[in-house]
């Protein structure tokens, strides 16, 4: 528990850190000069990563730490409130001075109807009109809703007076040329941005190529159309892939938001959940952590349901780890209740340790370890002390087993001879070509084998390994083919039931007589695992352990032929 604390703790630490990292990157941004609005899209953004940061280092936040929150939480309120007012000054002088290029560029079209009166003498009327061109393009942006009819009635004034104007050839042609020049550079960098994989940007910076386009004067005729043509068509591009973007974001919103519902539902369910034992508790911990590290890689959803999905989660979160709060603070009783029962069991352990009855008293400490382990947690201090006196008392008595079986053992060396002279006689058979004969002498030597008695059991594992791989020298043709024949004889079995009147009914019945057979194994199985876990490492043990290991071994073998067994019957169904 005091593990789990200690983590939780360090989460809350880390926490915290995030969001007093993003008060510092917020208090950089606001000061940082707005370009673009890209500095109102960061800000944006990380005020979302500052409120998600926040309220999840809030959720199970002591009072301490909630006052400390809320100190940092006022501290952004005011640097968002002042970046505020700061761009709303800043949007109202960029408007401002909008109107005043606006009334500079009605000034230019006003100069620009009184030169068409005196367009006749070039030579004063052509540099005059330049002027007033490069006047044009020296003033910045006007308010939106007028740019168009501005640049309209500019452009209707250029034009004129390029129609008009008793201007010689070479000049207007050499107008043209540097117009055409300005246009072709134009297109190139759209085509560009066409290639660009950041769509937004590209929309972004093509808008300013519109806008240097409209600033450039006419082209030769012939050249007009097809130039236009070529900026349009990149124009087009571009502003296909813009739409693609955002109907594409558009269906990646949703489906983001279904995931985000998905991860509510599960934390709901969790936070619905019950439990009654610290280790349930932590179990359902790890399950919501998970539900909280696949929620921080989803991606957002659609901004007006991205809040909302997102206090829906916190909620569901926040109730989760208040019950667990809650069940923590009243686990103080409960534990205090299970040193009393470890106490228990251990005075029951020691009372067996000193026992001479192996089999009775080898089940009843299995039985006390199983009763161990079903046990919940103490407290820490305590822990340590009413295990080590526990495990004292089953190794005890285990090193006791296995003095009084290394004691057997020594009875057991006639055994030894007689299995390993067996082994000798299996290695020096020669098989015939008469397979039955074979099949007898198989046989012979394994009812041999199993008729001789125990031999030493640090012996055992060897001597045994030694007959397997004599007999599988000589007979593992036959073996393997015995093995299959019994499969045979299954299916045979199972065609049988299938083809009587039971039909798939007698299958079925078969198939679940196996399927709890192979569930009991199983059981047993985790049994003899977890037995093993109790036992001291020391040199007496070890013969315990690898005798559980060969149990789990052959167990495990069954299985699989129950298992393989099940297979053929499911065969039949499909």
């Amino acid at each position: 528990m005091d593990q789990e604390r200690n983590s939780a703790a360090s989460n809350e630490v880390d926490l915290a850190l995030d969001v007093v990292e993003i008060l510092e990157k917020f208090k950089s941004l606001s000061d940082s000069p707005d370009e673009g609005g890209n500095v109102y899209e960061k800000v944006e953004h990380l005020k979302s990563q500052f409120y998600r940061a926040f309220n999840a280092c809030k959720a199970g936040a002591d009072e301490a730490k909630v006052q400390q929150l809320a100190g940092l939480e006022a501290t952004f309120k005011e640097l968002y409130s002042a970046y505020r007012r700061d761009r709303k000054m800043q949007l109202e002088d960029i408007e401002k001075v909008k109107e005043e290029n606006y009334a500079a560029k009605l000034q230019i079209i006003e100069e620009l109807k009184s030169l068409l009166e005196k367009a006749e003498d070039v030579n004063h009327t052509f540099p005059e009109f330049r002027e007033l061109q490069n006047r044009w393009k020296s003033i910045d942006m006007v308010p939106q809703a007028k740019a168009k009819s501005l640049w309209e009635t500019y452009q209707h004034y250029v034009e004129k007076f390029y129609d008009y104007i008793k201007i010689n050839n070479e000049f207007r042609d050499m107008d043209f040329r540097k117009n055409l020049e300005a246009k072709t550079i134009l297109c190139e960098k759209a085509e560009q941005l066409a290639q660009d994989t950041n769509v937004v940007n590209a929309f972004r910076e093509l808008q300013k190529l519109h806008e240097a386009w409209k600033e450039v004067g006419p082209v030769a005729k012939e050249c007009r159309e097809s130039v236009w043509e070529r900026f349009k068509s990149a124009t087009s591009e571009i502003n296909r892939k813009h739409q693609l973007y955002f109907e594409q974001l558009k269906v990646a919103q949703k489906k983001n938001l279904e995931d985000k519902v998905a991860l509510c539902e599960k934390a709901e369910e969790i936070a619905g959940c019950c439990p009654d034992s610290s280790g349930e508790w932590n179990e359902l911990s790890k399950k919501m952590d998970a539900l909280q590290a696949q929620w921080k890689n989803v991606g957002f959803a659609a901004k007006k349901e991205n809040q909302k999905i997102y206090d829906r989660f916190r909620a569901a979160c926040d109730k989760f780890y208040n019950a667990k709060r809650e069940y923590y603070s009243n686990f103080k009783n409960v534990m205090l209740n299970n040193l009393k029962l470890k106490e228990d069991l251990c005075q029951k352990a020691e009372a067996l340790m000193l026992s001479e009855d192996w089999k009775k008293a080898t089940d009843q400490f299995i039985s006390l370890q199983k009763q161990w382990k079903q046990i919940g947690p103490v407290a820490r201090k305590q822990s340590d002390i009413v295990w080590k006196r526990f495990r004292a008392a089953c190794d005890a008595f285990f090193e006791n087993k296995s003095k009084h079986l290394d004691e057997v053992d020594e009875k057991y060396g006639e055994n030894l001879s007689k299995k390993m002279a067996l082994i000798e006689e299996v290695k020096q058979y020669v098989v015939c070509e008469e397979k039955e004969r074979n099949i007898s002498a198989m046989r012979e030597f394994q009812n041999r084998w199993n008729a001789i008695g125990f031999v030493p059991f640090k012996e055992k594992e060897k001597v045994q390994k030694e007959f397997n791989d004599a007999m599988d020298a000589h007979f593992a043709d036959i073996r393997s083919l015995e093995s299959e024949k019994k499969l045979n004889k299954f299916r045979r079995m199972v065609m049988e039931v299938k083809n009587s009147g039971k039909g798939d009914r007698g299958l079925k019945f078969e198939r679940e007589k196996l399927l709890l057979k192979y569930r009991k194994m199983e059981q047993d199985i985790a049994t003899l695992e977890n037995n093993m876990g109790f036992f001291a490492k020391s040199k007496n043990a070890d013969s315990m352990i690898n005798e559980l290991e060969k149990k789990i071994a052959i167990a495990r073998e069954e299985l699989a032929r129950i298992e393989e067994k099940i297979n053929i019957i499911d065969s039949q169904f499909e």
